[in-house]
Order: C-alpha cells, then structure tokens, then sequence
C-alpha cells in the first residue's frame, strides 16, 4: 500500500508531504486538548518546531531564576543555582490548572531548571506555611517507624471520604520510600512516603520537607514519581540549606510567654493523625494529593515519538 501510494504520488507529479508536516497538527492539537491550553498552542505554526520549542510555546509561566524571594512574612528562599521559582499564584495555578489538584493557596514553587511542568518527567518543590504553633521536637529520638507506618497508612484510608469530597482520589500509602530524619541542630525534618490511587498498581513519591519555626513550620512538599527519589534526595540539602525562617521568626526565639505551643510534636506533624483530631482534615487532604501527577504523564511514551519524529528526521524526508 505504501508504494502503490507512492507511485500514485509519482505518476500525478506531486510532491509527497512529509509525514512529519502531515502529522503535526495533530499532535499540537493532541497536547493542547489534554492540557487545556487550546489559545496558546497555535495549530497552523511551523511543523518543524522542535519538542522543546513546542513546550517553550505552551508554558507561559514567568520563573525567577535567581536572587532571593521572600516566602509570605516568615521566611526567605536563596534561590539555589540549578533551580528557578514560580510565585504563588503561578504555583497555585500548576498544581490547580494543570496538574489537577483541588486548589490551595502557594506561597511558591521550586523547580530544576531544565524541567517543565508540562513535562512528564518533571518534579518540583511546592511550599506553604502553616501556623498552628510552635513544635516541641522532645519525641523526635522516640519515632518508631513502622508502628508510625501503620498509623499513617490508616489515616489516609479514613480520610479518603474527605479527599473525595475535595474534588480529589482516594488512595493508599504503600510504604516508606525514606524514613523520617530530624536534625535538632537546625530545626529541620525529612521523610518520603511511597502513595498510590486506589486500584492503580502506578506508586508515586510524596516528599516531605519540614522547617520549624517560632510559630509554625514551613512545608515544603516534593512532587514526582519515585524514580526521580533519589534526584529529590541528593538535592534536599541544598534545598534546606537555601529556605530559612527570617529574624523574629526562627525556632530559637520562640516564646513561652506570649507564643502558642501546637498540639502535636515531631510524630503528630509527620502522621498528621493530631491534625484530623483538631479539626485539621481538610489540610491533611489538600498536602497528601499534592502528588498528583502532570496531565501529561499519560504522553511519556507519545512524547518521545514527538522527539524522534520533529528532530530525527530531515526537513526533505518524505518517508513513511
């Protein structure tokens, strides 16, 4: 069939189109369907656009990619080389508009450099502030993490209903992809929980990053899939090295006198089982779905043909 069309090609002394040319409208209109970005993605433009021009075209979103930036009143964030920043309503709106969580206020967005948030195999550090008092970290040497696991894991089966209710999926926490660690020295605390939708075998990574302060704590939450853990890892000192609380505001000039105490220490604000006894559920759901995953994760392997397909061929390559 494909040298029938050929010479029928020849015989009416036209040129073939390139494939190519043929099939990229439709893999433009493909992308901008899914990521509902149709006034941006122009149909008619050029088919010859590289990959990464065409992301270029649909992430209109305006980075900071260096200096400092304060995060809301409390804190400020070094901008680390390597990395840009989205402020907080363009941080708001990836997690809401394209990554399809419930909405949530931001305070902003951390991203490597060479990723996209239209990209499948982009991650990024998400951060909001919570001021619910300050914690008291004298149970942190007493974790004992599997009985943790378990309590966590049951958590996030009965908050499910309220997950839902948010606009969200009901999942499962399937293990420990890093287990907590506190440094008492700065006041900083890690861990990484193993997640999946329910009746999905696809796991994904929740990154937990906590930065106690005078009044509250600041949560970074790392988004992405558990093969980017240990990229997420290798950078979380950097990370934490680069996100402090500003002066008046830090963990050492708490005071008994006049500042609140939180209800929960070091094992209450990792379970968040505290948080759902004070009436704190609709938080707990809102931080867990922050995993979610990019609209255009389903395109991974559709992405890589649109590669090979707009920089793998010659302009003249008319085959099939």
């Amino acid at each position: 069939m494909i040298k029938l069309c050929s010479s029928m090609w020849a015989k009416a002394n036209v040129k073939p189109v390139s494939m190519r040319k043929m099939i990229a409208p439709f893999v433009f209109m493909m992308i901008s369907f899914l990521v509902g970005h149709a006034s941006i993605v122009d149909t008619t433009s050029d088919s010859t656009m590289s990959y990464e021009e065409l992301l270029a075209k649909i992430d209109t979103f305006k980075y900071q990619n260096s200096g400092q930036v304060k995060i809301g009143e409390v804190a400020v964030l070094n901008i680390p080389a390597g990395f840009k920043f989205l402020d907080g309503p363009q941080a708001a709106s990836v997690l809401h508009n394209v990554w399809k969580n419930p909405y949530a206020p931001s305070l902003g967005m951390l991203f490597p450099e060479d990723k996209d948030p239209f990209m499948p195999g982009c991650w990024a550090v998400e951060i909001t502030y919570e001021e619910e008092g300050h914690i008291k970290d004298d149970d942190a040497k007493d974790i004992k993490y599997d009985e943790l696991l378990v309590q966590m894991q049951k958590q996030v089966e009965e908050s499910n209903g309220e997950r839902i209710r948010q606009g969200g999926r009901a999942m499962e926490l399937t293990g420990w992809a890093e287990p907590p660690s506190y440094d008492a020295n700065t006041h900083k605390l890690f861990w990484a929980k193993k997640l999946k939708d329910v009746g999905d075998s696809v796991e994904w990574l929740n990154y937990n990053i906590r930065i106690l302060g005078r009044k509250g704590v600041l949560v970074l939450n790392g988004i992405g899939g558990l093969d980017q853990l240990a990229e997420i890892k290798q950078q979380t000192p950097t990370i934490l090295a680069a996100t402090n609380f500003t002066s008046g505001n830090t963990y050492q000039e708490f005071n008994s006198s006049m500042d609140k105490v939180a209800a929960y220490g070091i094992v209450g604000l990792i379970a968040g089982g505290v948080l759902a006894k004070t009436g704190l559920l609709a938080k707990l759901g809102i931080i867990l779905l922050k995993f979610a995953k990019p609209l255009l994760m389903a395109l991974a392997a559709a992405g890589a043909w649109v590669v090979r397909l707009f920089k793998g061929r010659s302009e003249g390559d008319g085959s099939s």
